[in-house]
């Protein structure tokens, strides 16, 4: 049983917060990583992706934009019930639609550890509204 006192904070993207529930540093988990990503009201994560790992997201509650692909230029609404199946190594950002409701997520990945290479914004990209 891993209660919300007990989630630790893993890496970070930006403006997202990242708490390990599941994870080889939590419980010994030898091939997963799940746990609980919360983005605030209107804000973006930083350009990213998990190496190796496949992650499988679903939308607790609030409204995301996720954009993705080398040139993010792949553009998916996500909301709540939606489930986002991120491949390993797709560039990706996290946008909250919303200007007054945090997104919540639940996070799985496919390994043990939160694997976050964090990528510089590309230039001349900016966020789709």
């Amino acid at each position: 049983m891993i209660a919300p006192k007990d989630r630790e904070p893993d890496v970070a993207s930006g403006s997202m917060l990242r708490e390990a529930a599941v994870s080889e540093r939590t419980v010994g988990a030898e091939r997963l990583w799940l746990g609980w990503v919360e983005l605030p009201p209107g804000l973006v994560s930083s350009v990213h992706h998990h190496g190796p790992a496949e992650s499988g997201i679903f939308i607790l509650s609030g409204h995301a934009r996720f954009v993705s692909g080398e040139g993010l230029d792949r553009v998916h609404n996500a909301d709540p019930g939606d489930f986002v199946w991120v491949p390993p190594h797709e560039v990706h950002v996290e946008l909250n639609r919303s200007s007054n409701e945090p997104v919540r997520m639940i996070v799985a990945r496919s390994t043990s550890e939160a694997i976050v290479v964090n990528l510089p914004t590309p230039k001349g990209w900016s966020p789709p509204v």
